[in-house]
């Protein structure tokens, strides 16, 4: 014996686009999802970026500094050259109530500041430095020492503040180092 076969029509009726709407709002989550993992990469790009140029940009600083060290070592013999032109990149110290020197941007590109004479890849600008004579501290100024063995070896100090710069892999990179630099005469 043979069953008869029934066929089922759907009616449109009795439909309402629940799957639908449901399809929907999964591919919204999926898209809100996918859009915000995307802006996070991105943003942990741009970080490891700029941690990468800063330190790019604090190594060459560093460079410079000890440039401006051994130059000091081996070329000064006394505070003649330092004046308020800062020609060669010596400096006198700045009047009271006045910028310091290298706060100001125009100093960094001119004759005002030396360029460290290595090339340094990978950088916008090589780095530079400047040189300021601070103070001239006497023997007879300097009651700690006047008392100690250390007082027949030297009459004076001289005291210098050595700036440098050194710029990243981008010019908005930037870092300044400075260091306070005596030397004995």
């Amino acid at each position: 014996m043979q069953l008869p076969v029934r066929s089922f029509v759907y009616s449109p009726v009795g439909q309402r686009g629940i799957v639908l709407f449901i399809s929907l709002v999964l591919l919204l989550v999926l898209t809100i999802a996918g859009v915000s993992a995307v802006q996070t990469t991105t943003l942990e790009e741009r970080m490891a970026r700029n941690s990468h140029d800063s330190l790019i940009a604090f190594q060459a600083a560093e460079a410079a500094l000890r440039q401006a060290e051994n130059w000091m070592d081996a070329n000064v013999a006394g505070t003649a050259l330092f004046d308020a032109t800062g020609a060669g990149g010596m400096w006198s110290a700045a009047e009271f109530g006045e910028d310091d020197r290298w706060t100001d941007d125009a100093v960094w590109s001119g004759a005002q500041t030396v360029e460290v004479p290595v090339n340094m890849p990978d950088v916008a600008a090589q780095p530079r430095y400047l040189i300021e004579w601070l103070a001239t501290v006497q023997r007879s100024e300097n009651s700690v020492m006047i008392q100690s063995s250390y007082s027949n070896l030297f009459d004076r100090i001289e005291v210098f503040r050595i700036t440098a710069r050194g710029v990243g892999g981008s010019a908005n990179s930037q870092v300044f180092l400075q260091s306070t630099y005596g030397m004995v005469f």
